[in-house]
């Protein structure tokens, strides 16, 4: 199937409301040849500890995609000419068993991955970063990492001797020693925690935090500006939590935090990592229940839009 021609079964040639809702419109396959990136859904929730329903992300966001035009205006880049994209589905997730949920997303991220293929993850909730960051660390080694988010996701819960949660995954993948501790970059972290140290440890462990005060005080460019000095050439991985932008611009989540980025900002920040080496992408914690006149979702979709314009450009400057 040539992934850049429309196919009627899609209703790509109609309007929004029309055919199936992949993501773009792009074809369902998970034939990899001459394949760019594949979009992955991982619908699972089991990992939160406050509200759920981010199980229902990643088919939401698919929906509202169907409303991107395919032409980014602000970076000028059509990705879906630039690249050869599908729509891979879901990861069989199991909703009762995260340790076998994770050893399915890391093996078939892991396939996608040694096909030379670029992931770009919907989730379901933060804790599918850490099997995705074992998929992509098997490939590049300690990868960067630039992780947006209002919670620096490094305690260290454990429930009945679980110790995998959307609160732990940052933490985990340190203990793993697959993240590259000189380039571990979190921005937008803020709200109320339970112990005073929380931020501390998470420096400790090797994590870099812009909190939202010094993002507002120091402004976009100079944080893009920090995030490229951090990051470099290295591979990184990029994870973008929907709850760092405020909840008045995203309501649809599981943990929201007020004083947040607005939705200008996170595009701002996306965009801003264009000319990094990057590697991979999940974008999590949408949760549709919540998600008052689709707005999250609108927004998840525009992001995802957003990174693979970014990939298209990497591709394009390459070819240079």
């Amino acid at each position: 199937m040539d992934v850049n021609n429309p196919n009627p079964a899609f209703g790509s040639d109609l309007e929004p409301f029309h055919g199936i809702p992949t993501f773009m419109r792009l074809p369902a396959s998970r034939d990899f040849e001459n394949v760019d990136i594949a979009i992955v859904g991982i619908p699972f929730d089991s990992g939160a500890t406050n509200r759920s329903g981010t199980r229902f992300g990643p088919r939401k966001i698919r929906e509202a995609s169907l409303q991107l035009w395919g032409y980014n205006q602000v970076l000028k880049v059509a990705p879906t000419e630039a690249l050869k994209i599908i729509d891979y589905g879901d990861v069989s997730v199991i909703s009762v068993d995260i340790r076998a949920t994770m050893d399915r997303i890391t093996a078939d991220i892991k396939s996608i991955l040694d096909q030379d293929v670029t992931v770009v993850a919907l989730g379901g909730d933060h804790s599918i970063s850490l099997p995705l960051l074992r998929a992509h660390a098997s490939k590049f080694g300690e990868v960067a990492v630039v992780h947006f988010d209002s919670h620096p996701d490094t305690w260290d819960w454990e429930y009945e001797n679980q110790p995998y949660s959307h609160g732990t995954p940052y933490r985990r993948a340190l203990e793993e020693e697959l993240i590259d501790t000189d380039a571990y970059l979190q921005i937008g972290i803020r709200g109320p925690t339970s112990w005073p140290k929380d931020l501390d440890t998470a420096r400790e462990m090797g994590a870099q935090i812009l909190t939202i005060n010094q993002v507002f005080e120091m402004g976009i460019p100079p944080v893009i500006e920090t995030m490229r000095n951090i990051v470099g050439d290295r591979p990184v991985y990029v994870s973008l939590d929907i709850d760092s932008v405020d909840p008045a611009f995203a309501p649809g989540t599981g943990t929201p935090e007020v004083g947040g980025l607005s939705s200008y900002d996170i595009l701002q920040l996306v965009r801003g990592l264009q000319g990094l080496n990057i590697v991979g992408f999940d974008l999590v914690e949408v949760s549709p229940p919540y998600d008052h006149g689709d707005i999250t979702s609108i927004l998840a979709t525009n992001l995802a839009f957003e990174f693979i314009s970014l990939l298209a450009l990497q591709k394009t400057i390459s070819q240079e």
